[in-house]
């Protein structure tokens, strides 16, 4: 039986002391073992894990390793299991831990700085300086410690957000890419109320940053890219443009709808070089951007019209500054419907199938979610 010292648990929620849990050998190579299911220290609890949602960071951890850090180096052969974004019910309690009681759905953001370092002291604990270092007490699920594609994961109770019982697993697997958007709106000013917004890309988190800006009440939003559904997508969450680019062009589409001037805030969601001086251009003067994506190169732009014209340039990794519990709150009361980006759902043995839908887009897949609740044979959906 699973009866660490110290850790409170219920008969209600009896813990078996395996798990399965899918392993990174080399590149591209994952096996699903038997794991022992680890104990929650001080400030911890363990987290069955319900549902989990596939994040293109994971597939590149998985093709390439980086930017996961185990050991101090890449995560490859050192049993380490991927996957970020989910969410479960607590299961057992750490030691004096009385902030989350055994039974509570819970979804989990990703850092848990080391809460001593001058960035952790300033609410900045996704730029910890102590990063990948578990022994100072840093935490990021599936990038330095486990991650989510397993039946069960410890999680510091900083990282924890309540999930309403009128919000399925499913949905609750989308509060942190909901939320590494409102993180990206919070670094660029946060007052976002009357402020032009342009997104550019409709993955998951530009799709969900359309939605989060109208939430907030943002005015226009204009989402750029040349997936027609997506763009479909976008406009039933609040776009009130979306711009193909393949047929249009985006600066100037955005410099229309803005009096000529351009948007106050850009979203830059796609990571290339191209997208990447669009929305240089199509930003006004003391304008800012905030870039959301990884670049697989390095890119050359136009940093001389920056300069002439004050704008601000901020990049952002995940969801900090407790942004997944503001962005909670609005999906809990539906101020958007996040689950439009929810696609397909497989089961946890079948995590190779679903990696493959999310990797090559089969049918258009957009947020791919894992889930524990499903046993045996594939379970998946298309998204209505």
């Amino acid at each position: 039986m699973y009866r660490p010292a110290g850790v409170t648990t219920s008969a209600d929620f009896p813990i078996p002391e395996q798990m399965k849990a899918w392993v990174l050998g080399g590149p591209d190579e994952l096996f699903l073992r038997d794991k022992p299911i680890p104990a929650p220290a001080h400030a911890e609890v363990l987290v069955r894990i319900d549902a989990v949602a596939i994040c293109a960071t994971d597939l590149e951890i998985i093709h390439s390793g980086s930017p996961a850090r185990i050991q101090g180096g890449l995560p490859f052969n050192k049993n380490f299991t991927p996957g970020h974004e989910y969410m479960g019910t607590v299961v057992a309690l750490g030691p004096n831990v009385d902030e989350f009681r055994i039974g509570q759905r819970v979804s989990v953001e990703i850092h848990a700085g080391c809460g001593q370092c001058k960035r952790c002291r300033q609410g900045m604990y996704t730029s910890c300086l102590n990063y990948g270092r578990p022994e100072k007490g840093h935490r990021a699920n599936g990038f330095t410690t486990d991650g989510g594609f397993a039946e069960y994961a410890v999680n510091h109770i900083n990282t924890l957000v309540r999930v309403p019982d009128s919000m399925s697993d499913a949905e609750a697997t989308l509060v942190v890419t909901a939320g590494t958007s409102m993180y990206g709106l919070t670094e660029l000013g946060g007052l976002v109320a009357g402020e032009s917004v342009a997104v550019i890309g409709p993955g998951p988190i530009g799709l969900l940053a359309v939605a989060v800006a109208k939430a907030l009440g943002a005015s226009p939003v204009i989402l750029t890219g040349t997936r027609p559904r997506r763009l479909a997508i976008g406009k039933e969450l609040g776009a009130d443009r979306v711009v193909n680019i393949s047929e249009e062009d985006p600066v100037e589409i955005v410099k229309q709808l803005t009096d000529g001037i351009g948007a106050d805030y850009v979203i830059e969601c796609a990571g290339t070089e191209q997208t990447v001086d669009q929305a240089i251009h199509m930003t006004n003067r003391g304008g800012r951007i905030c870039l959301a994506a990884f670049p697989h190169e390095p890119v050359t732009t136009d940093l001389a019209h920056l300069v002439r014209n004050n704008i601000y340039v901020y990049g952002i990794r995940g969801e900090g500054r407790s942004a997944t519990h503001r962005a909670m709150e609005l999906m809990a009361e539906k101020r958007f419907d996040a689950t439009r980006v929810h696609t397909h759902t497989f089961a946890l043995e079948d995590l190779p199938s679903a990696l493959r839908y999310a990797r090559e887009r089969v049918e258009d897949a957009i947020k791919v979610v894992v889930s524990n609740r499903q046993s045996g044979a594939m379970a998946r959906t298309a998204a209505e």
